[in-house]
């Protein structure tokens, strides 16, 4: 009987998958374009963001250039963070313990702490990548042509990046 009910599940599920038909993953679409992703990650991950190709071929005065805004952008983020984590304990305590002294003496001290490092993700926080965007371009870490820019500028000056 069981072995009946089992061999039954099977066929509905292998006639489900079968005429489900083709399945396709669909992933979300943020509206910018592949150089201003690829400003983004690389303001975000630092070197990371970049290929093997393209940091061999990169000299070391804008590898470290790539490092500073990096760690411009990563205290940048973590003080953001320490706030929207301040605006939730906030809400909480307030909820919790709207009567309370100390809800009173903790709402009024909204200091961040640049020593301290927030590892909670920007999923966590309810953070969008459109939030940082702003933020990077508010502190100058994106430039602010940002939202305007569709391809890399030719123009540019070439720092030994390529051999032309």
């Amino acid at each position: 009987m069981y072995m009946k009910k089992m061999e039954k599940l099977k066929q509905n599920v292998k006639d489900y998958q079968l005429s489900a038909g083709k399945m396709y993953m669909q992933y979300e679409v943020d509206g910018y374009s592949q150089y201003q992703n690829y400003l983004y990650k690389r303001a975000l991950y630092g070197l990371d963001a970049l290929s093997q190709q393209e940091l061999a071929t990169m000299c070391s005065k804008k590898k470290q250039r790539i490092i500073n805004v990096y760690k411009r952008a990563q205290s940048i983020l973590n003080v953001e963070k320490q706030k929207v984590t301040i605006q939730y304990t906030n809400k909480l305590f307030e909820s919790l313990f709207p009567k309370s002294s100390l809800t009173k003496t903790i709402i009024e001290c909204n200091e961040v702490d640049t020593k301290f490092k927030n590892t909670l993700t920007f999923k966590d926080l309810n953070i969008s990548k459109n939030q940082i965007v702003t933020i990077f371009i508010a502190e100058g870490i994106l430039p602010k042509n940002f939202l305007s820019l569709q391809e890399a500028p030719v123009n540019l000056p070439m720092l030994k990046n390529q051999s032309v």
